[in-house]
Protein backbone atom coordinates (compact mmCIF):
# COMPACT_ATOMS: atom_id res chain seq x y z
CA UNK A 1 0.00 0.00 0.00
CA UNK A 2 1.50 3.31 -1.06
CA UNK A 3 0.46 5.23 2.03
CA UNK A 4 2.47 8.29 1.06
CA UNK A 5 0.80 8.76 -2.31
CA UNK A 6 -1.51 11.69 -2.94
CA UNK A 7 -4.32 9.33 -3.96
CA UNK A 8 -4.02 7.39 -0.72
CA UNK A 9 -4.08 10.56 1.40
CA UNK A 10 -7.20 11.79 -0.40
CA UNK A 11 -8.95 8.46 0.10
CA UNK A 12 -7.97 8.41 3.77
CA UNK A 13 -9.40 11.94 4.13
CA UNK A 14 -12.65 10.84 2.49
CA UNK A 15 -12.72 7.80 4.75
CA UNK A 16 -12.55 10.10 7.77
CA UNK A 17 -15.39 12.27 6.46
CA UNK A 18 -17.52 9.16 5.90
CA UNK A 19 -16.71 7.92 9.41
CA UNK A 20 -17.89 11.14 11.02
CA UNK A 21 -21.09 11.45 8.98
CA UNK A 22 -21.97 7.75 9.34
CA UNK A 23 -21.36 7.82 13.10
CA UNK A 24 -23.47 10.93 13.70
CA UNK A 25 -26.39 9.55 11.67
CA UNK A 26 -26.06 6.13 13.32
CA UNK A 27 -26.06 7.64 16.82
CA UNK A 28 -29.20 9.62 16.03
CA UNK A 29 -31.05 6.65 14.53
CA UNK A 30 -29.87 4.12 17.11
CA UNK A 31 -30.17 6.34 20.19
CA UNK A 32 -33.49 4.77 21.31
CA UNK A 33 -31.93 1.29 21.15
CA UNK A 34 -28.84 2.50 23.01
CA UNK A 35 -31.03 4.02 25.73
CA UNK A 36 -32.95 0.73 26.10
CA UNK A 37 -29.72 -1.27 26.32
CA UNK A 38 -28.34 1.19 28.88
CA UNK A 39 -31.50 0.88 31.00
CA UNK A 40 -31.43 -2.93 30.81
CA UNK A 41 -27.79 -3.02 31.93
CA UNK A 42 -28.47 -0.58 34.77
CA UNK A 43 -31.41 -2.66 36.02
CA UNK A 44 -29.76 -6.09 35.76
CA UNK A 45 -26.10 -5.32 36.50
CA UNK A 46 -25.99 -1.80 37.89
CA UNK A 47 -23.23 0.64 37.13
CA UNK A 48 -21.08 1.09 35.15
CA UNK A 49 -23.10 0.83 31.96
CA UNK A 50 -20.09 1.14 29.69
CA UNK A 51 -17.05 -1.12 29.60
CA UNK A 52 -13.93 0.98 29.05
CA UNK A 53 -10.60 -0.63 28.24
CA UNK A 54 -7.25 0.50 26.79
CA UNK A 55 -6.58 -0.84 23.29
CA UNK A 56 -3.90 -0.51 20.62
CA UNK A 57 -4.88 1.81 17.80
CA UNK A 58 -3.51 3.41 14.66
CA UNK A 59 0.29 3.17 14.43
CA UNK A 60 0.40 1.59 17.89
CA UNK A 61 -1.13 4.54 19.73
CA UNK A 62 -3.15 3.54 22.79
CA UNK A 63 -6.73 4.69 23.36
CA UNK A 64 -9.71 3.73 25.52
CA UNK A 65 -12.45 1.81 23.73
CA UNK A 66 -16.11 2.08 24.76
CA UNK A 67 -18.50 -0.87 24.75
CA UNK A 68 -21.73 -1.76 26.51
CA UNK A 69 -20.99 -3.84 29.59
CA UNK A 70 -21.93 -7.51 29.18
CA UNK A 71 -20.24 -9.14 32.20
CA UNK A 72 -20.62 -9.01 35.96
CA UNK A 73 -17.73 -8.70 38.41
CA UNK A 74 -17.98 -12.18 39.94
CA UNK A 75 -14.74 -13.29 41.63
CA UNK A 76 -13.36 -16.54 43.02
CA UNK A 77 -12.47 -17.19 46.65
CA UNK A 78 -9.08 -15.49 46.14
CA UNK A 79 -10.71 -12.30 44.89
CA UNK A 80 -9.68 -12.89 41.27
CA UNK A 81 -12.19 -12.24 38.49
CA UNK A 82 -13.71 -15.41 37.06
CA UNK A 83 -13.08 -16.25 33.37
CA UNK A 84 -15.05 -14.18 30.85
CA UNK A 85 -17.35 -17.03 29.88
CA UNK A 86 -18.45 -17.43 33.52
CA UNK A 87 -19.09 -13.71 34.03
CA UNK A 88 -21.04 -13.18 30.82
CA UNK A 89 -24.63 -12.56 31.85
CA UNK A 90 -27.81 -13.69 30.08
CA UNK A 91 -28.46 -10.11 28.99
CA UNK A 92 -24.82 -9.86 27.93
CA UNK A 93 -25.19 -12.87 25.65
CA UNK A 94 -28.18 -11.26 23.96
CA UNK A 95 -26.38 -7.94 23.58
CA UNK A 96 -23.35 -9.66 22.07
CA UNK A 97 -25.36 -11.91 19.76
CA UNK A 98 -26.96 -8.78 18.29
CA UNK A 99 -23.59 -6.93 18.27
CA UNK A 100 -25.20 -4.14 20.30
CA UNK A 101 -22.21 -4.03 22.65
CA UNK A 102 -20.22 -2.38 19.85
CA UNK A 103 -22.49 0.66 19.43
CA UNK A 104 -20.67 2.95 21.91
CA UNK A 105 -17.60 2.62 19.68
CA UNK A 106 -19.31 5.17 17.45
CA UNK A 107 -18.02 7.69 20.00
CA UNK A 108 -14.48 6.42 19.41
CA UNK A 109 -15.02 6.89 15.67
CA UNK A 110 -16.17 10.49 16.09
CA UNK A 111 -13.15 11.17 18.32
CA UNK A 112 -10.87 9.91 15.54
CA UNK A 113 -9.58 6.92 17.51
CA UNK A 114 -11.35 4.38 15.31
CA UNK A 115 -12.91 4.01 11.88
CA UNK A 116 -16.13 2.30 10.83
CA UNK A 117 -14.06 -0.26 8.88
CA UNK A 118 -10.62 -1.53 9.83
CA UNK A 119 -8.74 -4.21 11.78
CA UNK A 120 -10.10 -4.83 15.27
CA UNK A 121 -8.50 -2.90 18.14
CA UNK A 122 -6.97 -5.54 20.38
CA UNK A 123 -5.69 -5.68 23.96
CA UNK A 124 -2.63 -3.73 25.12
CA UNK A 125 -1.15 -6.93 26.57
CA UNK A 126 -0.74 -8.31 23.04
CA UNK A 127 1.65 -5.52 22.06
CA UNK A 128 4.89 -7.46 22.41
CA UNK A 129 3.46 -10.72 21.06
CA UNK A 130 3.01 -9.73 17.43
CA UNK A 131 5.46 -10.72 14.72
CA UNK A 132 6.66 -7.75 12.62
CA UNK A 133 4.27 -8.86 9.86
CA UNK A 134 1.31 -9.09 12.23
CA UNK A 135 2.12 -5.65 13.64
CA UNK A 136 1.45 -4.18 10.19
CA UNK A 137 -2.27 -4.47 10.96
CA UNK A 138 -1.84 -1.17 12.83
CA UNK A 139 -0.95 0.70 9.64
CA UNK A 140 -4.66 1.49 9.28
CA UNK A 141 -7.03 2.86 11.94
CA UNK A 142 -8.87 0.14 13.89
CA UNK A 143 -12.48 -0.41 12.94
CA UNK A 144 -15.84 -1.31 14.42
CA UNK A 145 -16.20 -3.75 11.54
CA UNK A 146 -13.53 -5.15 9.28
CA UNK A 147 -12.23 -8.03 7.19
CA UNK A 148 -12.33 -10.46 10.13
CA UNK A 149 -15.93 -9.77 11.11
CA UNK A 150 -17.00 -10.00 7.47
CA UNK A 151 -15.16 -13.30 6.97
CA UNK A 152 -16.06 -15.38 10.01
CA UNK A 153 -15.35 -13.35 13.12
CA UNK A 154 -14.45 -15.62 16.05
CA UNK A 155 -14.79 -18.79 14.01
CA UNK A 156 -11.33 -17.92 12.66
CA UNK A 157 -8.13 -18.57 14.57
CA UNK A 158 -5.65 -15.81 15.37
CA UNK A 159 -3.35 -16.58 12.45
CA UNK A 160 -6.23 -16.37 9.99
CA UNK A 161 -7.40 -13.09 11.53
CA UNK A 162 -4.00 -11.44 11.28
CA UNK A 163 -3.55 -12.56 7.67
CA UNK A 164 -6.88 -10.95 6.80
CA UNK A 165 -5.93 -7.74 8.63
CA UNK A 166 -2.60 -7.43 6.81
CA UNK A 167 -4.31 -8.22 3.50
CA UNK A 168 -6.74 -5.40 4.23
CA UNK A 169 -3.88 -2.98 4.91
CA UNK A 170 -2.18 -3.93 1.65
CA UNK A 171 -5.34 -3.75 -0.45
CA UNK A 172 -7.30 -0.98 1.23
CA UNK A 173 -9.55 1.32 -0.79
CA UNK A 174 -12.86 3.06 -0.20
CA UNK A 175 -14.51 0.47 -2.44
CA UNK A 176 -13.10 -2.34 -0.28
CA UNK A 177 -14.54 -0.63 2.82
CA UNK A 178 -17.94 -0.46 1.14
CA UNK A 179 -17.85 -4.18 0.27
CA UNK A 180 -16.80 -5.12 3.82
CA UNK A 181 -19.53 -2.91 5.33
CA UNK A 182 -22.19 -4.51 3.12
CA UNK A 183 -21.01 -8.01 3.97
CA UNK A 184 -20.85 -7.17 7.67
CA UNK A 185 -24.53 -6.26 7.82
CA UNK A 186 -25.44 -9.76 6.69
CA UNK A 187 -23.04 -11.39 9.15
CA UNK A 188 -24.51 -9.38 12.02
CA UNK A 189 -28.06 -10.21 11.01
CA UNK A 190 -27.18 -13.91 10.87
CA UNK A 191 -25.33 -13.65 14.23
CA UNK A 192 -22.44 -15.68 12.81
CA UNK A 193 -19.17 -16.19 14.65
CA UNK A 194 -20.02 -14.20 17.78
CA UNK A 195 -17.85 -16.46 19.94
CA UNK A 196 -15.43 -19.35 19.61
CA UNK A 197 -16.61 -22.63 21.08
CA UNK A 198 -16.16 -22.66 24.86
CA UNK A 199 -15.27 -18.95 25.09
CA UNK A 200 -17.14 -15.69 25.61
CA UNK A 201 -15.37 -14.39 22.51
CA UNK A 202 -11.96 -15.89 21.66
CA UNK A 203 -9.10 -17.55 23.54
CA UNK A 204 -6.39 -15.04 24.35
CA UNK A 205 -3.65 -14.43 21.83
CA UNK A 206 -0.39 -15.85 23.17
CA UNK A 207 1.85 -14.97 20.24
CA UNK A 208 4.10 -17.02 18.00
CA UNK A 209 7.30 -15.51 19.30
CA UNK A 210 7.96 -12.60 21.56
CA UNK A 211 9.72 -9.83 19.66
CA UNK A 212 9.88 -6.57 21.65
CA UNK A 213 8.80 -3.64 19.53
CA UNK A 214 10.75 -0.46 19.32
CA UNK A 215 9.03 2.49 21.03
Amino acid sequence: MKNNSKSFRIQLYLKRIFDILFSIVALIILSPIMLLVSAAILITMGRPILFCQPRIGYKGKEFVIYKFRTMNNAKDEKGKLLPDEKRLTRLGRIIRSLTLDELPELINVIKGEMSIIGPRALLIEYKDLYTPEQWRRHEMPPGMAGPVLASGRNLLDWEEKFKLDVWYVDNWSLWLDFKILSKTFWKVLKREGVSAEGFATMPRFTGEKKIPLEP
